[in-house]
């Protein structure tokens, strides 16, 4: 018996999804827990898993198509159902039944006499665009020209809703045809607008407060290239980074909690998300426990999350519900910058690069020291200044003296 096929959830935050790719075509036959679509979420590009049997009678979401949790992108059934019963329509692509006869179509006297939509603007005899008050002080309000608006009036008068729903054609541009820029109008994708309303929210809704200083980065360098020395996979310095901020976050409780309204939420398990740049955003993979694991596991966990995020293979699980989240630009060259709270945590702590810079010693000496700038991000809902600040120092002091970490 024919089945309607509902968009689901493939994300905690998920509202709607886009249909990427379709992995069947009407005809093919579907097994359960068989990958039917490639659906764009919030979040990531998921694989749809089928939860029916059958053959897919009918593709009602074509690719590029949105659909919002609940609706219907398909129906399964057996092989000659016709699913036009269920969808009260005809499906949005062929049916899997055989193709109908071509029917030819009727011209009646009543269409060859009902008059055509005008798409240009009319004019009155007067040369006056027809047009309403209440339009003419719409498109006055809003820079526009009612004369430019087709109208959908009686005798193709403007109207309000004309007014509303135009949208000016984009101005000539001069640009060269051999510049490398364009005046593209780029769709706003789904991971890209959730991106925008979180940090819209964090930022807005949590005091953000910036504690900056400076790292001596030479010894953990040292220690790092020296380890490296006897291994075939090298260390990245993240893992060294996130061992060290675990360490330091089990020492200061308030900087691995979470603001919940009527009380602030501490987390018994240290989990730290890393920022990782896609094509349309970013996403933040989290290393789970990050207070029980060594440097080698962590470099390993975190080779993996990275490469599957920057192939679109994370499943939710794997990039929400971080305690504490970094954001690494010094691979880029920036020295020094400020990052916005990744919701449910209430710090973040953005990494600068590793610059050589002269410091002055405590006996007035100069010296070259390989200094990385750090800036943490707090809410001030959940950390206060002192306390910010006090965690830092002690990061500060084991990423300079890793011996530290031992006490």
């Amino acid at each position: 018996m024919a089945e309607k096929v509902f968009m689901i959830a493939l994300s905690p935050t998920m509202e709607e999804g886009a249909i990427l790719k379709w992995r069947k075509k009407v005809g093919d036959a579907v097994k359960m827990d068989e990958i039917l679509c490639d659906v764009e979420t919030d979040k990531a590009s998921m694989e749809y898993l089928s939860s029916q049997e059958g053959v897919l009678l009918a593709i009602v979401k074509d690719v590029g198509s949105s659909a919002k949790v609940g609706d219907t992108i398909a129906v399964i059934g057996e092989a000659g159902e016709d699913p036009t019963p269920l969808l009260g329509a005809a499906p949005a692509v062929p049916q899997a039944a055989s193709a109908p006869a071509e029917s030819k179509a009727v011209t009646t006297p009543a269409a060859l006499s009902a008059p055509a939509a005008s798409s240009v603007p009319a004019a009155s005899a007067e040369g006056r665009t027809k047009s309403s008050p209440l339009a003419r002080r719409l498109a006055a309000e809003k820079g526009l020209d009612v004369a430019q608006i087709p109208g959908s009036g009686p005798g193709g008068r403007v109207v309000k809703a004309d007014v509303e729903g135009y949208t000016p054609a984009p101005a000539k541009s001069n640009v060269p045809a051999s510049s490398p820029l364009n005046n593209d109008r780029i769709p706003v994708s789904r991971k890209r607008g959730t991106i925008a309303k979180r940090l819209s929210e964090s930022l807005f809704t949590a005091p953000h407060f910036f504690l900056t200083l400076g790292i001596e980065m030479d010894g953990l360098l040292a220690a790092r290239e020296k380890l490296n020395e006897k291994r075939k996979d090298k260390l990245g310095l993240n893992a060294f980074l996130i061992k060290f901020l675990a360490e330091a976050l089990k020492r200061h409780q308030a900087l691995n909690a979470s603001w919940e309204g009527d009380y602030i939420q501490n987390h018994a398990s240290v989990d730290i998300a890393i920022a990782v740049a896609q094509p349309d955003g970013l996403i933040t993979p989290v290393v789970r426990d990050c207070g029980s694991k060594g440097v080698l596991q962590i470099e390993g966990e975190l080779r993996d999350l990275i490469d599957r995020a920057r192939n679109n293979q994370l499943k939710p699980e794997d990039y929400t519900g971080a305690t504490f989240t970094i954001s690494n630009l010094g691979s880029f060259g920036i020295e020094e910058f400020t990052a916005i709270i990744n919701p449910p945590g209430s710090a973040i702590l953005a990494l600068g690069a590793t610059v050589k810079t002269p410091v002055v010693t405590d006996e007035d000496n100069i010296v070259i020291k390989k200094i990385m700038k750090v800036t943490l991000s707090c809410d001030h809902r959940v950390i206060d200044g002192a306390v910010g600040a006090a965690f830092l120092t002690e990061l500060k002091g084991m990423i300079e003296d890793p011996y530290r970490v031992l006490l």
